[in-house]
């Protein structure tokens, strides 16, 4: 793994990389949804088989009843006990997540509340390249659950059995065999076979998260989720360890970026070698080994100062203190999610803490969390103003109104005098 200095140039280089626009990906996207958007269920089917190799019609787009009966009998009891255990988990922490509403006299005869309901539809994209990916359809059908969302729909290019019992599991029963930008532009748009949803939520490849941006005009998207992120901020701990989260991250795609910051050389280089031995153990597919060697580095800083800096403004998806943690924490604004301690491992997080695992990557985290509860719901106030309330507050609307050359603003006021 490349060891360099953190420099101000290396910094501009490496903040820049992730701004560079796929303009080919971005450009496909757009041709797929637009394609979807005009034809619905034939282009649906078309682009399906030409990129996942799937010949899909209306009878076989959908898993049926008996399918997700089979899986759920069908799975090894460990693997049930293991989404079980995640679903909890996740319940858990999307209940103290979820907003409340309230109601509150803000001053005599006008009160305000707040009210909070949950979306009606949503569609969660699971992705399903080597292996359909069952702990994204938990991280967003369970707070959606806990949300009370009415109508969930998953949508997997290739659900596998121990996707389809988790869905039987958490009761999400609308399972579609699609993927891709022109699963995005379906339940954004909706055709013959799949109705649209109100709202997207779930990460993928770089046409999904480009598909997402694009029809985020006219639907609503949780954020976007590109490739995966991993940074550790120590200088010292176990090497074995450190390297070992890098690597985990890393294997997620070709162009995941892993990163160790540190103030010590000699520390970096123990990480470095240590991350040559484990990488020798994985098979030569991982993608670990061409994304460690063209997008992970280990970068030296001169002083904690410099590397928290660094940090806060690369506002990395995950973030790993295995020492110094509560020093190191309080300096730190910017990160998806943030795991303390030698023995937080990251994959505990993407899988069984509880802790959502769907979050910014980017940089978004400079400026949003990971996924909630909170997003499947949405708050709307309610405003109850008497004769007294009124009373009180004419004078000021109409001053306001004076002010803005809103004529028609103060007329409204002014009438019920």
């Amino acid at each position: 793994m490349r060891i360099l200095a953190l420099t101000l140039p290396v910094e501009k280089e490496l903040l820049a990389s992730r701004l560079r626009h796929d303009r080919k990906a971005e450009q496909k996207a757009a041709s797929i949804v637009a394609d979807v958007q005009a034809r619905g269920d034939r282009a649906l089917f078309a682009w399906t088989r030409r990129l996942d190799g799937v010949a899909l019609e209306r009878r076989s787009l959908w898993v049926t009843p008996r399918e997700i009966r089979n899986a759920v009998h069908g799975v090894d009891p460990a693997f049930l006990r293991a989404l079980r255990q995640a679903a909890r988990n996740i319940r858990r922490v999307a209940e103290r997540q979820l907003p409340r509403s309230w109601s509150a006299e803000v001053e005599p005869g006008v009160r305000i509340a707040q009210r909070v309901v949950p979306i009606d539809s949503i569609g969660c994209y699971i992705p399903g390249g080597r292996s359909s990916l069952v702990s994204t359809l938990l991280m967003t059908a369970v707070p959606a659950r806990v949300a009370g969302v009415p109508r969930i729909v998953a949508v997997c290019p290739r659900p596998n059995e121990k996707l389809i019992a988790a869905a039987g599991l958490l009761g999400v029963t609308e399972i579609a065999r699609i993927g891709g930008a022109q699963a995005v532009a379906a339940l954004a748009y909706g055709t013959l076979s799949v109705p649209r949803v109100d709202k997207i939520f779930g990460p993928g490849n770089k046409y999904v998260t480009a598909a997402k941006q694009l029809v985020s005009a006219d639907c609503a998207i949780d954020l976007p989720a590109g490739p995966t992120e991993a940074v550790v901020l120590a200088d010292r701990g176990n090497p074995q360890f450190v390297a070992a989260d890098l690597i985990a991250q890393a294997e997620h795609a070709y162009d995941a970026a892993s990163f160790l910051v540190t103030t010590s050389r000699a520390f970096a280089r123990k990480v470095s070698e240590e991350v040559t031995r484990q990488l020798a153990r994985l098979s030569p597919e991982n993608a670990a080994h061409r994304s460690i060697q063209s997008s992970g580095a280990i970068l030296v800083a001169p002083t904690w100062a410099r590397a928290c800096q660094f940090v806060n403004r690369f506002a990395p998806e995950h973030l790993t203190l295995p020492s110094d943690a509560a020093t190191l924490l309080a300096r730190i604004r910017s990160a998806g999610t943030v795991f303390t301690g030698p023995w937080a491992a990251q994959p505990l997080g993407d899988y069984v803490s509880g802790s959502n695992h769907v979050l910014p990557t980017a940089g978004w985290a400079r400026r949003r969390g990971g996924l909630s509860a909170s997003d499947f719901v949405k708050s709307f106030t309610v405003q109850t103003i008497s004769r007294q309330g009124y009373t009180r507050l004419a004078d000021g609307a109409e001053a306001f109104a004076a002010a803005e050359a809103l004529e028609a603003h103060g007329n409204a006021v002014r009438i019920r005098r």
